[in-house]
């Protein structure tokens, strides 16, 4: 099987995915070309994962139900290169983004009957490609005193899986607060 949602589908429900929450920050430059374009390359940490949760209850004894769970953390270097259009604060812009895979953590854990059997994190880092590219764009405001508010959405367009076995992707959705020197 080449999907993972193919190896999803004959669970019935049992296992579910979803997207990991993470962290971001970094810096940019705004290289005005007029009043209203401007360029911002920029440099960023930024977290990106995804996690698996597997449940098996019986109906009548769920306190016997079995559980597991992988959690994939990805540390990114991110390169953004924006077109930023300013309309007296509001902003939307739009650009590529090259991406570099600093370190990835897989943590796994599984218990039955209320205890936890296993707890291991592993670095994964090795099975994910190193390189990542995506285009990315959004919108934000910028206040006059200098704080800014943006969200944001990164589609990646090159797989991540190493082996190209998955059709896997870097996909997600930024919000972020700014102050402009």
């Amino acid at each position: 099987m080449s999907n993972l949602q193919n190896i999803l589908d004959y669970t019935n429900g049992a296992i579910t995915t979803s997207g990991q929450p993470g962290f971001f920050a970094g810096a940019n430059a705004s290289i005005p070309v007029s009043d209203l374009v401007s360029f911002e390359p920029g440099l960023y940490y930024s977290q990106k994962g995804y996690q698996m949760k597997g449940e098996l209850n019986l109906k009548g004894i769920e306190f016997l139900g079995v559980n597991a769970k992988a959690k994939l953390t990805s540390h990114y270097v991110d390169m953004p290169v924006l077109l930023k259009l300013n309309f007296n604060g509001l902003q939307v812009f739009a650009g590529p983004q090259v991406s570099y895979l600093a370190k990835a953590d897989l943590r796994t854990t599984a218990g039955a009957l209320g205890f936890n059997i296993l707890d291991k994190t592993m670095d994964a880092t090795g099975q994910f490609n190193r390189w990542d590219a995506a285009v990315t764009g959004g919108v934000g405001y910028q206040f006059a005193n200098g704080f800014n508010i943006a969200a944001s959405y990164d589609h990646g367009i090159s797989k991540v899986d190493a082996n190209k076995s998955f059709d896997s992707y870097n996909r997600s959705f930024k919000l972020g607060v700014g102050y402009k020197f």
